[in-house]
């Protein structure tokens, strides 16, 4: 329980003025219900003669003694003038009203509900998306993604079944057991007494089972999430997964994993289905025992009730332990959900690594170059950088180049602070970056990647993407300098046609115009490209390195490349090799150089 109003006191009190509304209403639903079954007592009592009838009105007052006098004196007065067979209607028709009443109410609090329960709900999955995309990059190499996105799916849908749902329950049958309970103890104390006596001992039995349900459930939910990544990853690796002959043995990973989840949800449901049966036992048991101890000191002459009284005593009895189980049963449904709630917890209180300073500067043009300052990196303690200098003037080209793992993608990512350094420092102009507005320092830049990074969007939307304020004028501006305008025409229904998942619909070549005219639209003043065009076939890179050289123009780029003749006429051109930049200069420089940059060149039979 503690847990739940945890998770109650985040998340509740944008609608705090719909809780108050909802306690309202089932306040009234509770002592309406209340009213009904207690008019039953004094309309026993004068019907059948064992209570004296009343003939005096009392002036009213807010008294126990009052109110039971001038009911039994209307239910008199009833009976004396329409004849004790018309009062039964009369009494009848008023125990409907008042029911009438108890139900509209549980409905109207239960309409309140809706918008607390869904409200609540809402806020959790766009909490949980703002926060993963303010995560830097390092939070998702060390998650799977299939597990990632069970928590923000399954896991949310687990809370909204489970506790959202249960919630109605959770603030209604509280009431309904307290006002219950307090007739209870002013109709006989020690008979109540008693009851108190054995309502503990079946709540520990059914805690202890649903404490159980909370350890399953966040077992099935982990599961869960392995077997979504698994799905991803040989969804995305169909064609290895074939080309290998391996479909025996990734369904054999599949069915593993399957089969592990059947077995968790086995004892999970198991548990779970034993709320109900055991709380009606455990009820059922209670009452024969409170029927059988009530009735003897009836008999006895003990209990100071009379038949009736009793016979009430017992209604009211059986309408705690209705909500009761309810209340049980909604707290099973809980530990399920607040198992989820934990794993919805690692992301939304992960830290974030690249924050922003409280007063950050604010930086609106680049006029200067860009410094790496003896820069250092690691990936969890392994090195990557080491002792990195590097000066790119503004309007200039540099190229990186080096073997695969040589740092050069992580240098560049430095830059829009994908990561950040542990020693050192990069400055714009003078300025370091981490003081700098992250919206601000991003906006400077424009990334063309080696994997093209696109929507299942159209082409317009997928070219405009981040420009707001982006025309149709715009966009074809755009596409026409990255090659793109005549394929994207050559389409049904040109800028509007949708491009697929990830740009399925779309060659490699194609996929990367886009990807250009994209950052051609953007305008930036700095340009990163990562191996813009490694994966092409001749046709399609001659198309986007023509396209890439538009883009260019006037800007001051930072490229990766593997294939060297695209990089010749670089202004700058740094050899990395172990994190560290071991050759640097321009084409002919390093040519003549001899060194690291030359054996390259020969690797990849191009010698000038």
């Amino acid at each position: 329980m503690k847990d739940l109003f945890k998770l109650l006191r985040r998340f509740l009190p944008p609608y705090k003025g719909k809780v108050v509304l909802n306690f309202f209403f089932n306040l009234l639903a509770a002592i309406f219900g209340a009213f009904s079954f207690g008019l039953l007592s004094p309309v026993l009592g004068i019907l059948f003669g064992t209570k004296e009838t009343v003939h005096t009105l009392l002036p009213f007052e807010f008294s126990t003694k009052v109110i039971e006098n001038n009911l039994s004196y209307f239910i008199t007065w009833i009976i004396d003038t329409y004849g004790q067979a018309s009062a039964l209607i009369y009494i009848g028709m008023f125990i409907i009203l008042m029911v009438f009443l108890k139900t509209g109410f549980t409905y109207w609090a239960s309409y309140v509900m809706i918008a607390i329960r869904n409200g609540v709900v809402r806020d959790i999955r766009s909490k949980i998306y703002r926060k993963m995309i303010s995560l830097p990059l390092g939070f998702f190499s060390d998650e799977r993604k299939g597990d990632i996105m069970a928590r923000m799916t399954n896991d949310v849908q687990e809370i909204e079944n489970s506790v959202m749902n249960s919630l109605d329950m959770l603030f209604k049958n509280p009431m309904l057991i307290l006002i219950s309970l307090a007739y209870m103890l002013y109709t006989s104390w020690s008979l109540t007494l008693f009851v108190f006596v054995m309502l503990p001992v079946t709540g520990l039995l059914i805690g202890r089972v649903g404490k159980s349900l909370k350890k399953e459930s966040r077992k099935g939910q982990s599961k869960q999430g392995e077997i979504l990544s698994i799905i991803d990853e040989d969804i995305s690796g169909l064609r290895v997964i074939k080309a290998f002959t391996a479909e025996k043995k990734a369904v054999e990973r599949f069915e593993r994993e399957n089969e592990n989840y059947r077995l968790i949800m086995n004892r999970l449901m198991s548990r779970y289905f034993l709320a109900h049966p055991m709380s009606e036992f455990l009820g059922t048991l209670v009452i024969v025992i409170v029927l059988w101890y009530g009735g003897n000191l009836i008999l006895t002459g003990e209990a100071g009730l009379s038949p009736q009284q009793f016979i009430v005593y017992l209604v009211f009895f059986y309408n705690i332990i209705n909500p009761a189980k309810a209340f049980s049963t909604a707290l099973y449904s809980v530990e399920k959900g607040l198992a989820s709630m934990e794993r919805i917890d690692k992301i939304l209180t992960a830290e974030s690594t690249i924050q922003e300073k409280p007063e950050p500067k604010t930086i609106t043009a680049f006029t200067s170059k860009i410094e790496y300052r003896n820069v250092h990196f690691a990936y969890n303690s392994q090195p990557v950088l080491d002792g990195i200098n590097l000066t790119i003037e503004k309007g200039k080209t540099v190229a990186l180049v080096g073997q695969s793992g040589s740092g050069k993608s992580t240098l560049v990512d430095l830059l829009p602070r994908f990561w950040d350094v542990q020693s050192g420092g990069v400055f714009i102009d003078g300025v370091d970056i981490r003081d700098v507005r992250l919206k601000d320092l991003r906006s400077l830049m424009g990334n063309v990647n080696q994997e093209p990074i696109l929507f299942n969007d159209t082409f317009f939307n997928n070219i405009a993407f981040g420009v707001s304020s982006a025309s149709e004028e715009d966009v074809v501006r755009a596409a026409k300098i990255a090659n793109a305008h005549d394929f994207i025409m050559a389409t049904e229904n040109g800028y509007q046609t949708n491009i697929g998942d990830r740009g399925s619909k779309l060659s490699g070549g194609q996929r990367q115009r886009i990807s250009i005219a994209r950052a051609i639209l953007k305008n930036p003043p700095i340009l990163i490209l990562d191996e813009a065009t490694s994966s092409l076939d001749t046709e399609s890179e001659r198309l986007v390195q023509d396209a890439l050289t538009k883009l260019m123009e006037n800007r001051t780029s930072l490229v990766i490349a593997h294939r060297l003749s695209t990089i010749q006429h670089a202004d700058l051109i740094c050899v990395m090799e172990a994190g560290k930049i071991v050759e640097q200069g321009t084409h002919s420089e390093l040519m003549a150089h001899n060194g690291i940059y030359r054996k390259l060149q020969r690797m990849q039979g191009v010698e000038a």
